[in-house]
């Protein structure tokens, strides 16, 4: 992911979570903050350590991540996420990943609809 598509910084992150909306299933917690200066989304990850060990951690980051490229044409690009994920995440593959992320953000209203179907 490009760098001026990630959140890093403490303040960037305290902004999204004050400021922004939550929304939530299971799996993840999704914070969006609109910002209107801005032509692409970033987002910020979050997972704890209670989730599971570094290798693990990592491998849900990667698949929020692949997910999040995936999805770059129907999210609305105006906004900073902040995606928090919750433990049921770590036991999850790609797929799932993805089919939960696109849940939630369609609860959060920012994914535009689309033709295809990613159900497996």
């Amino acid at each position: 992911m490009k760098k001026e598509y990630r959140i890093k910084k403490n303040d960037d992150f305290q902004l999204v979570f004050k400021k922004g909306k939550s929304f939530a299933n299971r799996q993840f917690v999704v914070y969006k903050l609109k910002r209107e200066d801005s032509n692409h989304f970033r987002i910020g990850l979050s997972v704890s350590k209670k989730i599971g060990n570094a290798v693990c951690r990592n491998r849900i980051k990667r698949y929020i991540r692949q997910a999040f490229h995936e999805f770059e044409t129907e999210i609305d690009s105006q906004n900073d996420y902040i995606i928090i994920a919750r433990k049921p995440a770590a036991n999850m593959d790609f797929h799932e990943v993805k089919s939960s992320l696109e849940h939630v953000l369609k609860i959060a209203k920012v994914m535009k609809r689309s033709k295809k179907s990613y159900s497996k």
